[in-house]
């Protein structure tokens, strides 16, 4: 075992007496000694209740023959960040977190690890020190917040963003925005649509890192505190059979969980993740997967904020096991991959019927025949950007229109909310990227706002920076490479013409070629005040978001 190095032979008799200090007697040390980390924290609602799940991880390593022993990680709650200075904190907190967790993790010589997750930047946070660690992991999700009601009607926390633009427009009364504010976020969980926090805790599970189930169990089902004590007991049996995440993490475990993503329409920050993760794995991954992946995989889900169902909806419909067993039915994707439960996917899914066809559509009745993302490219993004199409009405095929630029989302916000937006713009949001922000912020108020203002179809945003899961409507992010990069998103004026086609996947400046040149050459990076620490260090390290927004060295 790896951890005989701390604990073994005479020389190791002062390291022994401090594992007694934490209580660990002479035979518990002979156990492996197994991980677990602790998301637990006070300011995220989707990792308030993971100290319960812990016990319950804890107990199943026990109770398989491991040693437990607890150490905490950080996080950072988009939703509380959003909007302000706080959110250039979430993306950067992702490389933060997985170094966290590899240090400790390799310097008390762990045999394994269980890590107790649940939100944004922490979920591929975990995905990544797995990667790079190489013992063997699963991960556990705390999972998704049961979703409110008011007047009927369930909601979530975009349903409380959008009630924003709704009531500067008048179009609510300010005790029905008052009764959103108290009813959209009922429990504990990560926010009930299929936003990022959930898309991730779904691409955990498609890539075989979770038991089944992990991705939509509700954070107040019982079930989930069984799936947190059978995920202790399944970590113990990795470790006697010596199965690592390298052995899980191939290429072709990746490219399933693309496949889901597409048909479940997840959030566009699952490109980010994703490219991140398999980066860490040593796995070649790019946009042209999604793109060819998307074009193959239908989108049979329209989860919040494509549609009204939440992630309770799709649990009691099937659930991923479900999706997985659908799409590898059809030759989608190759059931023959290891997972955390020591078997095949295929072996560990089972059956897997869909039990509900009005979530998960039938093959012959989809939402859309390709999948919820869609990689646009051209002149103004050549390195590629992404729409979430699901999350727009069948028959809007694109737009065509003058620019507003803006230097930072601040001011974009100040000229929506003024109410001088109009319909047939182009908001340019640059200067946001994962250099140039620094930490590529999500911009949900935006989206969130020209939603309730009746304006998400009408006026298109686009963005070097990203937008959150929750968002919908006309928005394109990640545009690459960034203006901070010499993007050509550097070079739009007011009043310049921005098409984008959905058809043919392609955004253009309607700008010759050299004089776009020109202005990039010519265009000089705003200065911003009060990047220091921490974002500084981000800022001249993190590459594109082509690549996933990693270290350059990585």
């Amino acid at each position: 075992m790896i951890s005989d190095r701390m604990k073994q032979g005479p020389q190791r008799l002062a390291h022994r007496s401090l594992m007694r200090a934490l209580g660990v007697d002479k035979d518990d040390i002979k156990r492996p000694i197994i991980g677990v980390v602790n998301g637990f924290n006070e300011i995220i609602p989707g990792h308030l209740h993971l100290n319960d799940l812990v016990k319950e991880v804890k107990a199943g390593v026990y109770m398989a023959g491991g040693q437990p022993l607890e150490f905490p990680m950080i996080g950072v709650c988009d939703g509380i960040v959003m909007g302000h200075e706080g959110m250039r904190q979430s993306l950067p907190s992702r490389e933060m977190i997985a170094d966290s967790i590899e240090l400790v993790a390799r310097g008390h010589a762990f045999d394994g690890l269980v890590m107790v997750t649940n939100c944004d930047k922490i979920d591929p946070a975990c995905l990544m020190a797995a990667a790079r660690i190489d013992i063997p992991c699963v991960i556990v999700s705390g999972g998704a917040m049961l979703p409110g009601e008011y007047a009927g009607k369930t909601m979530d926390v975009a349903t409380a963003f959008e009630a924003a633009g709704k009531l500067v427009k008048n179009q609510i009364t300010e005790e029905e925005a008052y009764q959103v504010e108290c009813g959209c976020c009922p429990t504990v969980g990560s926010c009930a649509g299929l936003f990022t926090a959930n898309s991730m805790n779904c691409m955990i599970e498609a890539l075989g890192m979770g038991l089944p189930f992990n991705g939509t169990i509700p954070a107040p089902y019982s079930d989930r505190r069984i799936i947190a004590r059978d995920s202790g007991k399944a970590v113990v049996e990795l470790v006697k059979n010596d199965i690592k995440p390298s052995k899980i993490l191939t290429r072709q475990a990746f490219l399933n969980a693309i496949a889901v993503d597409m048909a479940i329409g997840g959030s566009t920050n699952t490109l980010l993740h994703l490219m991140a993760a398999a980066q860490t794995a040593g796995v070649d991954l790019t946009l042209e997967d999604f793109d060819r992946i998307g074009r193959q995989v239908p989108n049979l889900c329209h989860i919040s904020p494509s549609g009204e169902h939440r992630i309770v909806d799709l649990h009691h419909a099937g659930g991923l096991p479900a999706i997985l067993r659908l799409l590898g039915d059809k030759g989608l994707l190759d059931l023959s991959a290891m997972t955390v439960t020591g078997r095949t996917m295929d072996q560990s899914i089972g059956q897997a019927p869909v039990l509900n066809e009005t979530v998960i559509r039938p093959f012959d009745d989809p939402y859309a025949a390709q999948g919820g993302l869609r990689i646009l490219r051209g002149n103004l993004a050549p390195k590629g950007s992404v729409i979430k199409v699901s999350a727009l009405p069948a028959d809007w095929q694109g737009h065509s229109g003058p620019a507003k630029v803006f230097e930072c989302e601040e001011d974009a916000a100040d000229f929506v909310f003024s109410g001088q937006v109009e319909a047939g713009q182009v908001l340019v949001i640059r200067n946001e990227g994962p250099k140039g922000g620094p930490g590529m912020r999500e911009m949900l108020v935006l989206t969130a706002a020209l939603a309730g203002m009746g304006l998400s179809e009408k006026v298109l945003l686009l963005t070097d920076g990203r937008f959150s899961g929750a968002s919908r409507g006309a928005s394109v992010g990640h545009i690459a490479p960034e203006a901070a990069d010499g993007g050509a998103i550097a070079a739009v004026n007011d009043g310049d013409v921005i098409e984008l086609n959905v058809a043919e996947r392609t955004l253009d400046l309607k700008v010759d070629e050299q004089e776009i040149k020109r202005r990039v050459a010519e265009y000089k990076v705003p200065e911003k005040p009060g990047i220091t620490g921490y974002l500084r260090r981000y800022a001249a390290s993190v590459g594109g978001a082509d690549i996933g927004a990693v270290w350059k060295e990585d």
